[in-house]
């Protein structure tokens, strides 16, 4: 599978539409992002799932699967490896990521498609010595 493989199969998904983070494609549903082509240079597509899930897919395929470094895979963002994925595998992996979002958006009672707004960046107060 290729880049514009995982871009369509995500796209196929209801209320899936395409966005951009730090520059980077990524797909969203409900104005949350499931899935990224962050990785797309390195062969990877990204699908953020649980720590749990991540590590079901991951033991049971690792030559498919692996955590995304740092902070961000300890939180289930996970790799997939694009050349040794099929098309089963690749809408497999993708769905449970969007039901993931579309589950955490009902939860939230979040139903708009609209992104949610800018974050607000505030500094806490330094110590003074």
């Amino acid at each position: 599978m290729k880049a514009k493989d995982f871009r369509r199969i995500a796209l196929s998904m209801e209320g899936a539409e395409e966005g951009s983070h730090m520059g980077n494609p990524d797909f969203r549903v409900g104005g949350r992002i499931f899935a990224t082509l962050a990785s797309e240079k390195q062969g990877y597509g990204n699908l953020m799932l649980t720590p749990e899930q991540q590590a079901a897919f991951v033991e049971e395929m690792p030559q498919l699967f692996l955590p995304v470094g740092g902070a961000w895979g300890r939180n289930g963002a996970t790799h997939i490896r694009l050349a040794a994925a099929n098309e089963d595998l690749l809408e497999g992996a993708l769905r449970t990521a969007w039901k993931l979002r579309t589950e955490k958006n009902a939860k939230s009672g979040k139903k708009s498609k609209e992104p949610a707004g800018p974050r607000r960046m505030t500094k806490s107060p330094r110590k003074k010595r």
